[in-house]
């Protein structure tokens, strides 16, 4: 389900999500039926992704050219296929993100300019626990 604004804009984008990897098609009243997404982006939420990409088009509507569009879309699919905030790793997914990072280009900031990570000194983990002031 989505409200029709949204319904509305990703509708309005539908052969660009295609080219995307998204398809999905009219489902009723209100909704949509999303039948796949793209594939790098692993397992998602489809619900919430369609309705990010419905804000990223509502946001920028035709104000960009088409090639711009495609991208801020493809940015915020790329942000659902990352590490989020809770998602437990093991200690093998957690050297192999590392890994990746390391041969990344600025893969210190998310496509929006989020920092990916921080660097916590000695110090500072020492006042965490109360062994510095």
């Amino acid at each position: 389900d989505l409200p029709s604004e949204k319904r509305d804009a990703v509708l309005s984008q539908k052969t660009e999500l295609e080219k995307a990897g998204m398809l999905f098609e009219p489902f009723g009243d209100g909704a949509v039926l999303v039948r796949a997404t793209p594939a790098v982006l692993g397992e998602t939420d489809a619900k919430t992704l369609m309705g990010d990409i419905a804000d990223t088009i509502m946001e920028f509507g035709d104000s960009l050219a088409l090639k711009e569009r495609i991208k801020k879309i493809a940015a915020t699919m790329a942000c659902h296929g990352s590490v989020r905030a809770g998602r437990i790793l093991d200690a093998n997914e957690m050297n192999a993100l590392l890994r990746q990072m390391e041969s990344v280009p600025y893969s210190g900031q998310c496509i929006h300019g989020r920092p990916t990570y921080i660097e916590l000194k000695l110090k500072d983990i020492e006042k965490l626990f109360g062994r510095r002031e």
